[in-house]
Parts: structure tokens; sequence; C-alpha cells
């Protein structure tokens, strides 16, 4: 059977397919164990839900194998090498033979806590879904979407994602610990009792305050910045961009951020609504979308407010720190969105490694130069 498409565009979508069906598969064999080890694999907060809405889970799964085996073939067809392809495969048929969509757990022992493995499987593939289509229809960028560094970044988002109950956990027992008499003051009952609605733009608002300084200081000091500026060394922006941070920056971040909503009270709904909303919009603002917003753009973060933010061009150097109400960089004076986008991103005069022990490893490594010159 031979695929009728001229040589160049058969080898471009025959890689896209292989590469493309490879991911969905490891994603797919990543789901068989979770359905396997819920207990040892599964984050607990979302345990109960999954149970809940088991089959339909099952049936993701199930069209996600069928996704990925026809990947497969179709990038075996039509390339000479048939590594990526074949490898798709093979990922589609272990996870059948794991149990398909039928697999069920081999443990029930409760666990405090597990790997997560879920919501890295979920949030990349629901993500995926939605800003891959979304920046081939308003793309800012001619780019491809297995753009240099994209491994690089993937691993930050595996790490990011998997280790979110180890993370959470580091930046929790501290403020618990230290801060515990804060607990049942007064003054939190009324602001739990506030509208949720209400209680989520505070949110927004108390946490932007305290990231804006933050953010300020990362960029201000030279042994913070040389920890800041894993994120901006990406050369290409766009969704999978954001996970590019390294984990003293999110431990930081996260810290910073969790103090004021505990000290204040505010209610878990308008804490998870905001999760939501944030989860979305981190990698929203990063990107490779021609998305403007006038009016609006001054009132909250867009990808065209960050992306000059991430610019390596001299006009945008340090300018719009907010992650979510950009009014703050109105009112602190740095905010700078003039009628063009940035004409290019990264770091200047030094850029970190690319590779993500490299990352890891920079800001503790001596340099004759930063990435500020």
């Amino acid at each position: 059977m031979e695929i009728l498409l001229a040589p160049a565009q058969r080898i471009d979508l025959g890689k896209r397919a292989g590469v493309t069906g490879g991911l969905l598969g490891v994603l797919c064999v990543i789901a068989e164990f979770c359905f396997l080890f819920p207990h040892v694999l599964v984050s607990n907060d979302g345990r109960a839900f999954y149970v809940e809405h088991l089959e339909v889970f099952r049936g993701i799964l199930q069209v996600s194998i069928v996704v990925t085996f026809l990947l497969g073939t179709f990038s075996v067809l039509t390339l000479r090498s048939k590594a990526h392809g074949g490898i798709a495969m093979a990922l589609a048929m272990v996870a059948l033979l794991l149990g398909g969509s039928e697999a069920e757990p081999l443990t029930h022992t409760q666990r405090a806590m597990s790997a997560g493995l879920d919501f890295f499987a979920l949030d990349l593939l629901v993500l995926g879904m939605v800003f891959i289509p979304m920046e081939r229809l308003w793309g800012l960028n001619e780019q491809k979407i297995f753009r240099a560094g994209w491994q690089t970044d993937l691993k930050h988002f595996f790490v990011s994602h998997v280790g979110v109950q180890l993370i959470s956990f580091a930046v929790l027992i501290p403020v618990q610990v230290f801060l515990s008499w804060a607990v049942k003051l007064d003054f939190q009952a009324h602001v739990a009792a506030q509208p949720i609605w209400l209680q989520f733009f505070e949110i927004l608002l108390v946490i932007d305050l305290v990231s804006y300084w933050v953010h300020r200081a990362f960029h201000t000091f030279g042994w913070m910045w040389n920890f800041h500026a894993i994120h901006h060394s990406p050369l290409q922006m766009d969704w999978l961009a954001s996970s590019r941070s390294h984990l003293v920056d999110t431990l930081v971040n996260r810290f910073a951020g969790f103090v004021p909503v505990f000290l204040l009270g505010f209610h878990p709904s308008a804490i998870y609504g905001y999760l939501v909303f944030v989860s979305f919009h981190a990698v929203y603002i990063h990107a490779n979308v021609n998305h403007r917003w006038p009016y609006l753009r001054w009132i909250f973060a867009t990808p065209e407010f960050h992306h000059w933010h991430h610019t390596s061009d001299d006009e945008g150097i340090d300018k719009n720190f907010a992650v979510f109400l950009s009014f703050i960089d109105v009112i602190f004076g740095t905010a700078y969105m003039p009628a063009h986008w940035p004409s290019k991103y990264g770091t200047t005069k030094f850029q970190p490694p690319e590779t993500y022990l490299g990352q890891l490893a920079y800001p503790f490594q001596r340099h004759k130069q930063t990435p500020y010159g």
C-alpha cells in the first residue's frame, strides 16, 4: 500500500505521526499501570473522581490505544525508516497486553502518598489536544510542533506533574509548622464566608501581588536570576515552554503564593477554582498564538503580554512581571505592550544548557557571564 503524497510531505507527516504515536503510546502504557496499581500511581485526591467516571476513562484509553496503533501504521507506511512507527505500534500492543481498557487493579492497599502519574498523563493529553490545534489555527510564529528543545520541556513537564505531591508537601509542611498559630484567626471565617467568585478574584490579586515582587527579585539579583534564567531559555515559545522551570524557582514561587492564601483562610472551593484557572492560564500565555485581546490585555495577562516578558529584544527586558493581572505592571511602571510582537526569545549574551540535567546544575556552577551579561 502506498500513500499518495509528495515525498517531502510524506516524510514530514510520517515523522509527525510516528513521534505523536510514540508519545501517545507512552501515555497509554502509563495509563495501564495507573489502572493496575492505582494506590501507588494515582493521586489520592483524584481517585474517587476516577472511580465515579471509570467507564469514561476506559473509553478514553481504548480510543487512545487505537489512535496510537493507526499513527504508528501510517508512519510505517510512509517512511523508509520504520523505527518511530514500529515503536508506536509496539507500545499500543503493550497497552493491550497489560489489559487494555479492561485492566483491573492488582493492589488495593491505601497509601499516604502516590506518584501522581495520572496527573501527568491526563494533563499532557488534554493540554496537547487543546493547544496544538490552537497553535495550528492561530499561530504567531511559523514553527514545528516538535520544535528544538521540546524533549527538555517534556522532562520538566513530567517532573513538575509527577512530583506535584512531593513539591506540595515541601511547600505545605514548613508553612503549616511555622504558621500553625494562624489557623484559627477570627477574620478567616469572614473571608471564607464571602461569595466563592469574589474569593477567586481575591486569591488572584493576593497571589499576584506577592508573585510580582518575587518575580522582580528573580530578575534583579544575579544568584536568583541563575535559577529563573532556565524559564527564559526557550528560543521558541509554545504551550510546552511554560513547563521549563528550575525546581528551586518553582518551590520559591509556590511557597510565596501559598503563605497569604493560608493566612487569609480562603474556602477550598475558591482555591480549587484558582488552581484550575492557573493550570490553563499559565500554559495559554506561553502559547504560540497571535491573540491580542484589546483592552482586556491591560487587566489580565495575555499571550502578547507574557511574550514581551520572555523576549530577548532590548526593548522588552525586565517588563511585564505579573502572572495573572497585567494592571499590576501598569501600577508599578513595568508594563510594556507595543503595537508589534517580539522578534526573538531566550536570554541575552549567554544561553543556559539545553539538556534537563544541565539546566538543573546550571545555577550551582560558576559562570564568567550570566545570561544577562
